[in-house]
């Protein structure tokens, strides 16, 4: 069936998964990840999904699990600090949020914003050289970029050099990389009035993060918020993040 995970695939996450040692020998975890792998990539309903991967209620109520027990991020994290480059670049995108994810009361803790065309969400994030996230995180839309910057730059390593567009010109992130021992290749703002070093040949790299942003939007769920609770959607984030690597480990491999 499609957007099932490839034996390769399998064989890279399997070890990454918790253990269950004890009690109730737990459904086929590689059956319900594909079950969630499908939903993540056709933007289907939780109830749609083909009898094939069992029960919904099993591959929801793990995808929800996992995702408090921060299994997820954990992945994220491994195979990031594995494949660390001496390149990072940041930079967001706004996605829709579907009236059937904003039926919550208070949007703003949900990380829901409004804007001309209704209700939108925005994705930061922070990949290395070859577009491959990083960190990732999720704001209203009407939240400035740079809102996370501190918080997703904070793991810069020395020696490093960082992307960014104009909207990330500030002292503060140009001293925060300086003190992380890194340098912001940034272009200036028009009313910068001290000189800065900047590189316009080392900065036409910086288009693999809208790359990436492309390539996680291939998935329904996520180029479309459905997900009411903001936790969710930024874990269907995460997993859509989790393809990409799996997917580079294969090619190399």
């Amino acid at each position: 069936m499609r957007y099932e995970l490839t034996d390769h695939e399998w064989t890279a996450i399997k070890p990454m998964l918790p253990n269950k040692p004890r009690g109730v020998p737990r459904v086929n975890d590689r059956r319900v990840l594909n079950g969630i792998f499908w939903v993540l990539r056709s933007g289907a309903p939780w109830r749609d999904l083909p009898t094939a991967f069992g029960p919904y209620t099993t591959c929801y109520n793990r995808f929800v699990r996992w995702r408090r027990a921060g299994v997820w991020g954990r992945i994220i994290e491994a195979v990031a600090t594995a494949h660390d480059g001496d390149v990072k670049m940041i930079d967001t995108s706004i996605v829709r949020v579907h009236q059937h994810g904003a039926c919550i009361t208070r949007n703003q803790r949900q990380s829901m914003g409004r804007s001309r065309g209704g209700l939108t969400s925005k994705i930061h994030a922070v990949v290395d050289g070859n577009g491959l996230p990083v960190r990732l995180a999720l704001s209203p839309d009407e939240a400035h970029d740079v809102r996370l910057a501190g918080k997703l730059l904070s793991r810069l390593k020395s020696g490093s050099m960082l992307l960014a567009d104009r909207g990330y010109d500030a002292d503060w992130i140009r001293k925060l990389a300086m003190k992380k021992g890194a340098w912001a290749n940034i272009p200036p703002k028009s009313n910068r009035s001290d000189p800065i070093c900047f590189s316009p040949y080392l900065y036409r790299a910086r288009n693999h993060v809208e790359r990436f942003f492309n390539r996680i939007k291939q998935y329904r769920r996520v180029v479309t918020r459905y997900d009411r609770l903001a936790a969710n959607y930024l874990a269907f984030v995460q997993l859509a993040s989790i393809r990409l690597w799996l997917r580079l480990n294969e090619s190399a491999s």
